[in-house]
Parts: C-alpha cells; structure tokens; sequence
C-alpha cells in the first residue's frame, strides 16, 4: 500500500524519463508534483524543461529552475580538488559530485513549499539512487523518498515509450527506440555509458566523445598557460582572475582544443556490480595536475603523505554519496586545513591530450634551492649528519639481519 503523498518534488531535467515519472506520480500517487531543475553547465537549456512542465499540468509557481553553477564549483568541486581527489587511481568524480547539490536544493525547495516527499529518476542498478537518498536523510531524517525505478512495471525503454504516448508526453525523435547510450554531464565532466559501451573489450566510437576533440586532431603546437592558486583554490588563468565557474570554463575550454581529460573506465559501483563508462573532465584534469604541482612546493613531506594516504577514503566518501555524513566534513577540515599556504602560480604546457607541468612558483615555497645544490650553498649542510642519521634508521634492519643469519645457521 502506497503512503498518503500529499506533494513531491522531483529532480526534473525535461527529458523522456523524468517526464514519464512526473506523470507517473501524478496517475500512481496522485499528488501535487514540484518540479526542479538545476543548471550545473551541462551545456544543454534548461528552460525547455519549464516549457514541459507546464504541458505536462505543472503549474507555473511550482517550477523551479536555478542556476547553480557558480555553487557547484565553489562549494563542491574545488573543496573536492584541494585533496587532489581521484576514486580508484582514475576517476575525477565528476557525476558523483553534483548529485549532493542537486538532492540538498530539493530538500530546501520540499520545505519551502511544504512537500511531504522527494523523488528521482535513478536507477535500482546505479549508485545515484544512493547518492541522493542519502543526501535527503541526512538533510531531512523524515523525508519520504519516492524511487520509480524501484516501483514501477516500466522495465524497458519499450514500455516507457508505450506509457509516454498513452499519456501523450512530448518524445524527441532521437528517443524512439533504443538509445545508444546514456549521458551524464555538468561544468566538471560529462560520462557515457551503455548500449554501445557496454562490452569493455570494444573501443568507444569517435562520436561518444562530446567535450574533448581526439588528441590526434590536437594542434601540432603545445598551448602554454598559467594558473594562479590562493589557499589551495584556482583564482586566475594567464593572469586573469575568474570567478569559480567562470574559471572552470576557461580550463574546459583549453582542454578541449588540446584533447584533454579523455578517460575509458571499468569502476567498482557502490551496488557491487562493474560498470564501463567513458568520461570527458578537460579542465579537471589540467586543474589536478596544476593543484599537485603548487602542493609539490608548498607542502611539508609528511603533510602531503598523509593527504594522498586519506584521499582514496575520501574519494570514496564521496563516490558512495556520504558528502554530509560526518566523517566527510573531518576529512575536509583536515584537507582544508593543509591548504592554508598552497598558493602561487604554476606554468603548464597542453599538448594532445597531455598536460606537463613547466615551472611552478609561491610566496611560501619550502623549495630551498641553497639545499639542494650541487655547488657550495649559502645554507650550511653537513653530508657527514647523514652517517648518523642513516646508522639510526638502519638500526632495526641490521638487528633483523642478525637475527636471520642465526636463523640460516640453524
């Protein structure tokens, strides 16, 4: 037996699925459905998404539409790359990171307009189910979660297609039949999985990828730029300050035309299956490449030792879909904490599809070059202390050794 649902809000983004579930909660619940879609800079309008709304009976004061890109990065991603943050040796987390905003809008839109539950379009076989439930638990513990997927006897894109037209929902042309495969994308990244993908032994067609161009077409000639960092964070390309969202742009623009940020992957889904997809993070990736090489001078050894041996914890944090939990925001104060004087500038080189580090520089740089001479240097080293200092550290090994000898004796 279904709960009494009085109103939900859905996490809208126009297209056949989600306009079939709008519907489906309308005819299945009978509820008054808030819809809201959110502009992360998936490079798609969103506004046809208000203009399906309303056809579909949305009244207008219970559309939301928000552009949340300069939130996005701000307060996601970049918080997410001061940890230099890769699940599985790989992944940028690109999806994974955009579905906690996503879950926590709709939980403030649910208590502006006083809905009693929530509701996505995720799949039973993804981790974004997980993501964003967990998101709306720890946001509101009270919540009623609504998962089609999880419901619904619509199990194949023929019986979506069969409901849409009974109940005449708008269908693109390009959606009748089977789609080549599915699409994720936002300001940091966009993923491709399914039909064409799904046996990793085959190479992805040329037309999967959308936000690189092939390496191979790259320029002959390398791009050189700069970024400049303040307390961990990208503030500045070539010199010009940029604003969060703004400055990602930039970089996804340079790593575009370089043929950057292209990665084929066979991941660990949190719901214990393997999954291929093929993602495109062109800015991401000259951004990881720029925050490491300003940590590099910057960061005392046994700081950035301990930040590369919590990031797998906190990638997978992340990729799981515990964004609020607890342990996440230790993490974050911890890495945040680290970031205090990772600032300066660092000089990069693009060329197809590779980004190389040529020069970076800080106000705090821990780099002492007197130190590390070859030649005579104005700070006193004295290469005998090593004999002491390598005696002590060999103290153990040669206690070891013996130890064995007597063993071989034996």
């Amino acid at each position: 037996m279904k709960k009494d649902i009085k109103k939900v809000v859905l996490a809208y983004s126009g297209g056949l699925d989600t306009s079939v579930i709008l519907k489906w909660l309308q005819t299945t619940y009978g509820c008054e459905v808030v819809t809201f879609t959110a502009d992360l800079g998936q490079g798609e309008e969103v506004e046809p998404a208000r203009k399906k709304a309303v056809l579909l009976g949305i009244k207008p004061e219970n559309i939301y539409i928000e552009d949340l890109r300069e939130e996005f990065v701000r307060d996601y991603v970049f918080p997410m790359f001061r940890a230099n943050t890769v699940y599985e040796g790989q992944y940028l987390l690109g999806t994974s990171i955009a579905r906690p905003l996503i879950a926590k809008k709709q939980i403030e839109i649910a208590h502006k307009t006083g809905a009693d539950a929530v509701a996505h379009g995720a799949t039973g076989k993804g981790n974004d189910q997980v993501r964003f439930e967990l998101t709306y638990y720890a946001l509101d513990p009270n919540i009623h979660v609504i998962a089609p997927w999880r419901e619904w006897d619509l199990t194949s894109r023929t019986r979506l297609l069969e409901f849409a037209e009974t109940h005449q929902i708008p269908i693109a042309k390009d959606k009748r039949g089977e789609a080549p495969f599915s699409v994720d994308a936002n300001l940091l990244h966009s993923s491709s999985e399914g039909k064409v993908l799904e046996d990793p032994n085959v190479e992805a067609p040329e037309y999967v990828y959308q936000r690189t161009i092939s390496p191979e077409q790259a320029p002959d000639k390398a791009t050189e730029i700069s970024i400049d960092f303040e307390k961990g964070d990208p503030v500045a390309v070539d010199g010009k300050k940029l604003s969060p969202a703004a400055l990602l742009t930039k970089l996804n623009e340079l790593g575009r035309a370089n043929g950057i940020g292209r990665l084929d992957l066979v991941e660990n889904r949190f719901v214990g299956m393997k999954s291929r997809g093929v993602y495109e993070t062109p800015g991401g990736t000259i951004l990881l490449a720029a925050h490491r090489a300003i940590e590099s001078i910057t960061l005392d050894r046994e700081a950035a030792h301990l930040k590369d041996a919590l990031m797998p914890r906190y990638a997978e944090l992340i990729y799981y879909g515990f964004w609020f939990a607890p342990e996440r925001d230790m993490l974050q104060a911890l890495i945040n904490k680290s970031q205090e004087f990772v600032a300066g500038r660092v000089k990069l080189k693009l060329y197809k599809g590779n980004v190389s580090v040529t020069g970076r520089d800080s106000p705090y740089s821990l780099y002492n070059q007197d130190l590390v001479t070859f030649e005579e240097g104005a700070v006193a080293y004295d290469h005998r202390d090593a004999q002491g200092f390598i005696k002590l550290n060999a103290l153990r090994l040669r206690t070891f050794g013996m130890r064995k000898r007597k063993m071989d004796k034996k």
